[in-house]
């Protein structure tokens, strides 16, 4: 069981407590992954580990399971560290969470325990399915506001094939009871924000870290007019709304351009027009069989409870996919994974390349 030292993970391991102790055919260990780079970062503020180790040992303590700590620094930096700051400096929005998800939850800390566990269980929202011939689908959690699937889109079938979700079933208010009901230390611990590595860090800290500053000019697309300075075109996302520090707003953000080091804004008044409909994706990975093209799916184009229908069709560069949604999106940013479903079935995601024109 992968423990974090936050609630989810706290009940998710009682519950796999109660239930391989009934079954006595299983023996169960916590592992805690250390990923935080407090000792490169350690300038920009505090990197709590030592408080979700303390909370994590607490919870062990309670429920009497073992718990391991494994120092997985090295492998989270070469894979998902120098991944998103390579998109970064492209100008596009990384989802370095899938990417831990698959690389280093399911990847690097199996090669590090050397294949010591049948099953890894963790405290995602999400439903694991099981079909009759045994392999497994990814499903939505029962709590749709907190469904992880988003962020599990990457896992490999045989990855998936191991995996156990055990609060698949529980909406937060009833995780909560629970680990009050248990006297877990994490009952009323906040839940984290943001990603994973960075603790309290500041995102634009961190980017700045690695990037450093590169002042552009931030102009209105409509108009061509200068609103303002940047301090680089990496702190910004397509469809960001705050700290621009413009005024006469609200303005968007509809496009980055590292050529020029502009970065381009809309006005609320005329924000629609640039919602897009139609967008291309690469690094297409499929969990099981792929859908057929003429299969209506659902899309999130980022992590969150809204999906939209949407179809998918060939694109004009060899080994991407074209995706049209139902309703037009003001945030569509390259980079950024498209997660797409059968109904609640999880199929996969594709990287997003690059929109299309509106018609």
């Amino acid at each position: 069981m992968l423990i974090s030292g936050g609630v989810d993970s706290s009940v998710a391991l009682a519950r796999l407590c109660e239930t391989v102790r009934s079954s006595g055919e299983a023996t169960l260990t916590a592992y805690y992954l250390k990923i935080w780079l407090e000792d490169e970062l350690a300038y920009l503020g505090d990197c709590p580990w030592e408080d979700d180790l303390r909370y994590a040992r607490a919870v062990c303590e309670t429920l009497d399971v073992p718990l391991n700590v494994v120092p997985l620094q090295e492998a989270y930096h070469e894979r998902v560290v120098s991944f998103a700051i390579a998109e970064l400096a492209r100008g596009r929005t990384p989802s370095p969470d899938i990417h831990c998800n698959a690389e280093i939850k399911f990847g690097a800390f199996l090669d590090a325990i050397d294949g010591r566990a049948d099953c890894i269980a963790t405290g995602h929202y999400a439903r694991r399915v099981e079909t009759p011939e045994g392999r497994a689908q990814l499903h939505l959690a029962a709590d749709k506001r907190k469904d992880q699937t988003y962020f599990l889109s990457g896992l490999s079938q045989a990855q998936l094939d191991r995996v156990r979700f055990p609060i698949a079933d529980l909406d937060k208010s009833q995780l909560r009871a629970h680990a009050a009901q248990l006297g877990l230390a994490t009952h009323a611990r906040p839940d984290s924000q943001g990603i994973c590595f960075l603790g309290r860090i500041k995102y634009p800290d961190f980017v700045a870290h690695h990037l450093g500053a590169r002042p552009g000019d931030i102009r209105d697309i409509d108009t061509g007019m200068t609103l303002g300075p940047h301090q680089g075109v990496w702190f910004h996302t397509i469809g960001q709304r705050r700290g621009l520090g413009l005024g006469g707003g609200p303005w968007f953000v509809v496009g980055k351009d590292l050529t020029s080091d502009t970065l381009w804004v809309a006005h609320a008044d005329r924000y629609a027009r640039h919602q897009r409909l139609s967008f291309d994706i690469e690094d297409v990975h499929w969990i099981g069989e792929a859908p057929s093209s003429d299969e209506e799916l659902w899309a999130k184009v980022r992590h969150g409870p809204k999906r939209v229908r949407a179809t998918l069709g060939p694109a004009t560069e060899p080994g991407r996919l074209a995706v049209t949604l139902e309703e037009p999106d003001q945030g569509i940013a390259p980079g950024q994974s498209c997660v797409l479903y059968r109904r609640d079935r999880c199929l996969g995601r594709g990287v997003i390349a690059g929109t299309h024109p509106a018609a």
